[in-house]
């Protein structure tokens, strides 16, 4: 199982650490470097990237998710 996922929410700029152990989320200020820079530089372009997740929903409150409805 993962420990951490990096996400980027559409429309906003940067990314966020995940600590799925710790249960945390962070701003990711880190200088992106690789294949993860290469990624990031394709989702300014405006291309999805994923890898190895099989769910994932953008929400505008906390409360959407606690009410159990998803309305896309």
């Amino acid at each position: 199982m993962a420990g951490a996922v990096l996400i980027g929410i559409k429309g906003e700029a940067g990314l966020w650490l995940v600590d799925l152990e710790k249960g945390t989320v962070v701003r990711y200020t880190r200088r992106l470097s690789g294949d993860l820079a290469k990624a990031a530089s394709w989702r300014a372009k405006g291309v999805r990237v994923e890898k190895d997740v099989d769910f994932a929903v953008a929400l505008k409150s906390i409360s959407s998710a606690a009410s159990g409805l998803y309305e896309g």
